[in-house]
Parts: C-alpha cells; sequence; structure tokens
C-alpha cells in the first residue's frame, strides 16, 4: 500500500509550481501532445489527460481513426499508447496500421505475399520453395522496419463482454510498470460493452462514461473512449451529445459530410469531425478525408 502524502496548502506548493514552470523555457503551440493531426492539436490544445469520447455510426471509420491517433501520439511524443478492443481481433488491428504505413491496400496485406506474388506477375510459390518477394511486400516489410521504434511503445489489449473497467485499470498498471512509468495514451473501442448489456445504449452512456472519466482521472492519462450512434436517420443532434454527457472532458462526433462527397468510385470518403465539447480547446468542426482500403484518415485543409 502507498505511503500516504501529507495534506499541503497551494501557499505551500506555490514555489515549487513556480520552480517548475520556470524550468520549462519552451513556448509551446499547444499544451498537451501532438496528435499528428495538426487542426485536431490546436482546436484540443493537445492530447492532454481526461476523458475524450468519439461518436459515430457503424463503419464510418471511428476505429481507423482512434488507432492512427493512438499511433501518432506514440511516434511522435514518445509515448506509450494502450487500444483496448472488444470487438476487432488484434491481428486486424495490425493490417490496418500496416495498410496505413505502407499505402497497401489492407486487402491485400489480408492475403499475403503468395497472393501479391501472384498479383504481380510472379508465379506463386508452392511450400517452402524460395523466390523473390514482390516490390509491395518489401514496402510493407520496410515500412514495419522504420515504425519499429515507437511499435514498441504500443500495446494490443484484447476485452471480452466480462472485462471490468476494474480489470482494464489493472492492465494499464501492469503496462506502466513494463514502461518504468512512462506517459500513456489509452484507446477503448466499443466501450459501450463496458456497460450493462442488458440496458440500451441510452441507459449505459452515463454510467459508462462515468467510470471511464474516473478511470482516466485517477490514472492521469488521456483516455480516447469510442461510442456508436445507433439512431441512424433520427440522429442525434450534435450538441445533444454534450448535454448528455456532462463528465466527459472532450466530445468529438464523426459524419459523413455529404457537401463533399464525389463520384462512388472516389476512393476516399469525406468525413466531418465536429467538436461539440472541449472544456480545454475550441469548439468547431475539422474536415479529414478517409481512405478505408489504407485504414487512415487525412486532414483536409478548409
Amino acid at each position: 500500500m502507498a505511503d500516504k502524502q501529507a495534506i499541503r496548502s497551494e501557499g505551500e506548493q506555490f514555489e515549487e509550481v513556480l520552480d517548475a514552470l520556470q524550468r520549462d523555457h519552451a513556448v509551446k503551440e499547444i499544451a498537451g501532445w501532438e496528435s499528428g493531426f495538426d487542426n485536431l492539436s490546436r482546436a484540443l490544445d493537445g492530447i492532454r489527460p481526461g476523458l475524450q469520447l468519439l461518436v459515430g455510426p457503424p463503419g464510418i471509420g471511428k476505429t481507423s481513426f482512434a488507432k492512427q491517433l493512438l499511433d501518432q501520439v506514440a511516434m511522435r511524443n514518445s509515448a506509450t499508447g494502450v487500444f483496448i478492443s472488444c470487438a476487432e481481433s488484434k491481428q486486424e488491428l495490425r493490417i490496418k496500421t500496416l495498410a496505413r504505413l505502407s499505402e497497401m491496400d489492407s486487402r491485400e496485406i489480408r492475403r499475403g505475399s503468395a497472393y501479391l506474388l501472384h498479383w504481380y506477375g510472379v508465379p506463386r510459390l508452392s511450400g517452402n520453395e524460395p523466390g523473390e518477394i514482390s516490390p509491395s511486400w518489401e514496402r510493407l516489410k520496410q515500412a514495419a522496419e522504420q515504425a519499429q521504434r515507437w511499435l514498441d511503445s504500443i500495446y494490443l489489449v484484447d476485452a471480452s463482454a466480462n472485462t471490468t473497467v476494474a480489470a482494464i485499470a489493472e492492465q494499464i498498471d501492469e503496462i506502466k510498470n513494463i514502461k518504468k512509468g512512462a506517459q500513456l495514451m489509452v484507446v477503448m473501442d466499443d466501450s459501450q460493452r463496458f456497460g450493462e448489456m442488458t440496458e440500451s445504449l441510452d441507459a449505459r452512456l452515463p454510467i459508462v462514461v462515468e467510470q471511464l472519466q474516473s478511470l482516466a482521472m485517477n490514472l492521469a492519462l488521456p483516455l480516447l473512449a469510442i461510442w456508436p450512434d445507433l439512431s441512424g436517420e433520427a440522429k442525434t443532434e450534435l450538441h445533444a451529445w454534450a448535454e448528455r454527457v456532462a463528465s466527459a472532458d472532450v466530445i468529438m462526433v464523426m459524419e459523413k459530410d455529404t457537401t463533399r462527397t464525389k463520384q462512388p468510385t472516389e476512393p476516399n470518403q469525406p468525413i466531418t469531425l465536429h467538436i461539440v465539447k472541449n472544456r480545454g480547446g475550441e469548439k468547431g468542426k475539422l474536415a479529414f478525408n478517409f481512405y478505408p482500403a489504407f485504414a487512415k484518415f487525412a486532414e483536409v485543409e478548409s
């Protein structure tokens, strides 16, 4: 059991606070971590401790966005990333990362090197027969090797329907011990599964959010929780999310941007990310292009 710290007044600690501020001479554009998305970093004032809720309909790319954001935070800030998934397998999450890094279609990666050899005009290999690996497969391997440094700071954690928030906290503590106190960012995919499954989504929302907010505060880390919007045609008004989820620090709502939609053959999907609540920064909306084949999001300048 940790030693109980003596209660100290603000006056007693103020000199220490000033000393800490004085040691930090660098002038920062944002207070938190770089997200890898410039407009998002400015709007949120960086990725900072607290609960961020990402809401959107199924299939819009929430998981791909969250995984890319986590990877970028780890890569740019020497932070440790933890991705907790209740639905997608570790293999599928790894394929998303490889597709984004190598700019290879995720379908090709799933089919493996034998498929790529055939696709690029090289006969398929049989058994362990040696042969020349296709340029694309070499590109994928090279992309993975270049990312090795920050991939060593990414942890994928499976969660079942019976996994509790307390169990997740124990796993996060274990990772913190492995990384010797490194700063962490956590993503929780399908966070609605941590609620009572017999309850409706609306009933689960405030309870789960309260639990996750407490977790983020107790561990002093950024926690991005993904929540599905299943309202369909009668979708929830954007401002209503801020009213329904009082304890979240940031609420972002993702939707398709019909004003920028082009021909159905276009490989990208125009996406708008609405920041409807933000205790430490701006509200507003950001434009992205989502490339599903590569599990990749790119900001669009407005």
